[in-house]
């Protein structure tokens, strides 16, 4: 049997440096919130593929859909021939949108591809090309996305210089010092200073940032971006691919602090997209990006939370088959339930994978 310490050593000669691994943990199997190495060690997988497994390893609903689907086709590419999956999902999305009026969605592989793709059509819509992001944001590793990105390490260092027209102000965290009206006074400042309102094509900003250290966006601001955006035509955008998809409670991490304008959905049943981060716009005003974690809709239970941490885990409701978040080794194979992670004991017990 290959071990971790082969697999490691295999790596360290076949694959480039650029891409880093978090643990020296090699998967063999998986299922629901457990994973197995290579070794046979046990662990609770709190990581979820980074935040995209939110119904955890190998939903029964998930694979079944996965199976039917390679039964049909597996790639066509939907620029090339289109497919009715892609519609029906672009639908329900549209749906479930956190505001009034009619949406659209466009599907892509990564949430960088996401964001940057955001900005083009911010820029090709509003035909500006200032972006401002916010300090301690993360908008992903690409050369624009890095740019908008709001920390200089471990992202930034080396790889300048960074594309023009990207700009900063401070993301409000009043124990770090900086209050809502400190951002609203550097935004302004930002505008007399370096770029005029009317120059700017989107502010793009997370409801929850993650990166930066899991802060949730005070009402206040958002409301506040919301009629600054109004009044000079500039396009919001909201970054969810860290938080969105009921991780915080609510369907977008955006309904958690919404302004007047955003309603707040709370569906019992909800869809995914496919593993590809999803952006729905409202026509002129609205962009939205979410990270989805499977292959096809099914019913869950998004997870309450916690006043000052959506992003958090703990709580007392659980869903029956839900992906937590840090890793952490199972430290007893008998037990299948785990306080505040996630309840296994309600998916068939003639599929739980031995200890």
């Amino acid at each position: 049997m290959t071990t971790n310490a082969e697999l490691l050593e295999r790596r360290n000669k076949a694959v480039a440096r650029g891409v880093a691994s978090a643990t020296p943990v090699y998967a063999a199997r998986a299922e629901n919130a457990e994973l197995w190495d290579a070794n046979g060690k046990r662990y609770i997988d709190f990581a979820g593929g980074i935040a995209v497994l939110n119904t955890g390893h190998r939903h029964p609903k998930v694979m079944a859909a996965a199976r039917e689907q390679l039964e049909r086709y597996t790639h066509t590419a939907f620029q090339v021939v289109a497919y009715e999956p892609y519609i029906a999902l672009a639908e329900r999305l549209n749906k479930l949108a956190p505001f009034k009026g009619p949406a659209k969605t466009v599907l892509f592989t990564t949430g960088a591809e996401a964001t940057e793709n955001a900005i083009k059509i911010a820029r090709a819509a509003t035909k500006r090309t200032g972006v401002i992001t916010f300090t301690g944001a993360f908008h992903g590793r690409t050369l624009l996305t890095m740019a908008m990105t709001g920390k200089t390490l471990p992202y930034k260092k080396n790889f300048g210089p960074m594309p023009a027209e990207i700009f900063h102000v401070p993301f409000p965290i009043e124990h770090h010092g900086v209050t809502v009206e400190d951002s609203l006074k550097a935004l302004q400042f930002l505008f007399k200073a370096d770029i005029e309102p009317t120059r700017v094509a989107a502010i793009m900003i997370e409801p929850v940032q993650g990166e930066g250290g899991f802060y949730v966006a005070p009402k206040d601001l958002l409301t506040e971006l919301r009629r600054l955006c109004d009044e000079h035509g500039i396009l919001l955008i909201s970054d969810e691919v860290q938080s969105g998809f009921a991780r915080t409670g609510k369907m977008f991490g955006m309904s958690i602090r919404a302004s007047s304008r955003i309603s707040s959905p709370s569906p019992s049943r909800w869809p995914a997209a496919c593993r590809s981060p999803a952006w729905s716009a409202r026509p002129r005003s609205w962009m939205r990006l979410s990270r989805a974690g499977s292959a096809a809709p099914m019913a869950a239970t998004p997870w309450p939370a916690p006043p000052r941490w959506p992003c958090s885990t703990s709580s007392s409701r659980r869903s029956s088959w839900s992906a937590p978040m840090p890793w952490a080794a199972a430290s007893r194979p008998s037990s299948r339930r785990w306080p505040g992670a996630t309840t296994c004991s309600q998916w068939p017990p003639s599929a739980a994978p031995a200890p």
